[in-house]
């Protein structure tokens, strides 16, 4: 196939500016090669097109490809990340992972806890916070969680995230908020072990490729999986591929989850057990990032005995039903 390769290169918006943590979810040159390589591995035709701006304008000069291949994250607004699908879906071109509609749901992980929630699948009680007021009017049980309530690969969460006083909770909320420019997202602290879940397909054919533990070094920043651990994960992080009846719990309702939200392709959902040991959804990633020895869904995929190029090829499968041939 022709497929056109849509990302935003981190070392691009350095240079424009932008600062490590702004570009956090932005990918190197390291992760574009690798990508790149493997879909020419399986025979595809490959043109690096790179952001949605780039995007836009080989549409408008009348550039169609059979298939695009798009890990572009965005820059700007809750609904960044629908903004590639958004333009693809305006020219009926299909691309690789989950629709408009559902990039721009699940980005914000108050709405998406909502949806979950209301299919029975099992989250911590939350609330969303736009101001430092509402902060004050917090009736959870501490300990709780801040975050904000639209940001990825960590961003906003460490070892302050934990909050244990109404005090703690309104400065965590109002270093949010400002920082942000975002509500924060409030949630009931869930003690027990963190699972992240690769997932590949949609609907009913969706299926795990296995559950990984995450555990924390001496080194960590803390035992919360934030940025600062995520970016230097080789050397503050473990992450273990584990089958027992926990873990297979939390497949199951990250199953669910996948389905329950309509996403495609292949992606990740997090998890965190309660304090009887049961798996709860934290948030979903179905624009997961696909670096093959930084990012978690390769590395779960390898300790799966996935290839890395096996693992693309099955993205590329899964979208390819979507794919309608041209002469």
């Amino acid at each position: 196939m022709r497929v056109g390769f849509t990302y935003d290169l981190r070392d691009d918006y350095l240079k424009a500016g932008y600062s490590l943590e702004e570009t956090a979810e932005f990918d190197s040159v390291n992760t574009v090669e690798s990508i790149e390589g493997a879909l020419a591995g399986l025979g595809h035709e490959v043109e690096r097109v790179g952001n949605v701006k780039a995007l836009a304008a080989r549409l408008v000069d009348g550039k169609r490809w059979d298939l695009i291949f798009n890990i572009c994250e965005g820059m700007g607004g809750i609904g960044r990340e629908a903004q590639v699908p958004a333009l693809l879906d305006a020219y009926a071109i299909p691309y690789t992972f989950s629709d408009t509609l559902v990039m721009a749901l699940t980005l914000h992980k108050g709405l998406t806890k909502h949806v979950v929630r209301a299919h029975g699948i099992p989250t911590a009680d939350f609330v969303v916070v736009a101001t430092p007021e509402e902060a004050e009017r917090v009736a959870l049980p501490f300990p709780l969680f801040v975050k904000p309530v639209a940001e990825g690969t960590g961003r906003g969460i460490g070892g302050k995230s934990r909050v244990e006083s109404t005090a703690d909770l309104i400065e965590g909320c109002r270093d949010i908020i400002a920082t942000y420019k975002q509500p924060a997202i409030v949630e009931t602290f869930l003690p027990g072990r963190e699972f992240t879940v690769g997932l590949v397909g949609e609907g009913a054919e969706t299926r795990s490729i296995g559950a990984l533990e995450v555990g924390f070094l001496g080194t960590a920043e803390s035992t919360i999986y934030g940025l600062v651990n995520k970016e230097e994960c080789e050397t503050r992080v473990t992450y273990t591929l584990v089958k027992d009846e926990t873990a297979r719990a939390a497949e199951e309702v990250a199953v669910r989850a996948w389905q329950v939200l309509s996403c495609r392709d292949a992606g990740r959902i997090d998890l965190r057990c309660d304090a009887l040991g049961r798996p709860s959804f934290i948030e979903v990633n179905p624009l997961a990032g696909l670096n093959p020895l930084h990012s978690d869904l390769p590395i779960l995929a390898t300790q799966a005995g996935i290839p890395y190029q096996t693992l693309i090829d099955m993205i590329v499968q899964s979208a390819s039903r979507r794919v309608v041939r041209r002469a």
